[in-house]
């Protein structure tokens, strides 16, 4: 699939390239400069980077020569000074960046990339902001794809009795994950309690997979590095945090507030209790860094590792070619790592939340 995003991005630059050359050489201008001096452009490997792996108003598709291929999504924001304001993202483009007083912050502003107004004194001030990004269009066609799988599975079940064979396929497929999770995950780690956590702990796995493996599809409606944003691991997290504190046991709460430890480390300073406290919070933190940062890496290597055929295009044909093959071969073995990466993060956050679950319930069967 990364070989097919190094043959797109090669297209993008070539048809730039003629787009470029052809309206030159039909006005009858000037011959080309000699190969010896012409100046490559250097190949801006940060933006395609953080293009990739950044949130913006619109999803870009592709390029036709000058033709940006781009979907625009709505933009929803509310100002303190002029009330709500919604439309097209397609609008900025059209009036030059600025739209009913709205336009997209420039680099180097603390809010870089977002929508933001100028007040009075001229100072930039971020409105309120539910727009539907690329992120949240993502998310949304992500949690309708997974509907459709599990409704799917769930009717095949419907329509065959227990007694039947036994499913095969897809659907088979999808019963070894769901009781490999759910015998494997859930039930040995949060005990005899589990049937009361394990709808939440199959979605939360069922949604970072589907998620993940989205984002490693090189065009629309992939692409989008969903879980490699921190907003949505913090809610993920967040989820987690109240599954634990909510639904925790009064021998958690009293470990927490009152350890078994010597009662030196209790009173008069708490310092166990403390710590104790301070680990409700490091917990769901780590799922949320753990998470983000595994995701946002492996794009961002990839991407590299793929810019690496551009990079070396001025530096003669046998590095070049030489450098080529190497990019795409260990973009072979990352996509394939990305894949394996994808289950693991998935399984990883699930087994760790259903850890912390179980050692709030740990006690509630005795």
């Amino acid at each position: 699939m990364n070989r097919l995003r190094t043959i797109l991005l090669g297209m993008w630059l070539t048809l730039a390239g003629i787009a470029y050359t052809a309206p030159v050489l039909a006005d009858g201008g000037p011959a080309p400069a000699p190969v010896e001096e012409q100046e490559a452009e250097p190949v801006d490997v940060k933006d395609i980077v953080f293009e990739h792996i950044g949130d913006a108003y619109e999803w870009h598709i592709t390029n036709f020569g000058e033709t940006h291929v781009t979907i625009p999504l709505p933009i929803i924001v509310h100002s303190s000074t002029t009330g709500w304001h919604v439309f097209m993202s397609s609008r900025l483009a059209e009036n030059g960046g600025t739209y009913e007083g709205l336009s997209i912050a420039p680099e180097g502003s603390p809010y870089e990339g977002k929508l933001v107004e100028h007040d009075a004194m001229g100072n930039e001030v971020q409105p309120f902001d539910i727009s539907i990004t690329k992120v949240v269009l993502a998310l949304l066609i992500n949690c309708v794809l997974l509907l459709v799988i599990i409704l799917s599975v769930a009717r095949w079940y419907k329509r065959h009795p227990k007694e039947g064979a036994a499913p095969g396929g897809f659907v088979g497929l999808m019963e070894m994950l769901i009781m490999t999770v759910n015998d494997d995950v859930v039930k040995s780690c949060v005990g005899p309690n589990y049937r009361k956590f394990a709808p939440y702990l199959l979605t939360a796995f069922f949604f970072i997979f589907i998620n993940n493996l989205m984002s490693l599809i090189p065009f629309f409606p992939g692409g989008a590095n969903v879980t490699g944003n921190i907003a949505v691991t913090f809610v993920l997290a967040l989820c987690t945090f109240l599954a634990v504190n909510i639904f925790g046991t009064k021998h958690y709460w009293k470990d927490i507030f009152w350890p078994d430890v010597p009662w030196w480390l209790k009173v008069p300073v708490p310092m166990m209790p403390f710590i104790e406290l301070f680990g409700i919070f490091t917990k769901p933190f780590a799922l949320m860094i753990r998470l983000f940062a595994n995701m946002l890496a492996g794009h961002m290597a990839m991407l590299i590792l793929t810019s690496l055929v551009f990079i070396s295009a001025s530096m003669g044909a046998a590095l070049n070619s030489s450098l080529s093959v190497a990019s795409v071969l260990f973009n072979i073995f990352m996509n394939a790592l990305e894949l394996l990466v994808a289950f693991i993060q998935a399984y990883v956050f699930t087994m760790l939340s259903a850890v912390f679950i179980g050692l709030a319930q740990e006690r509630k069967a005795e």
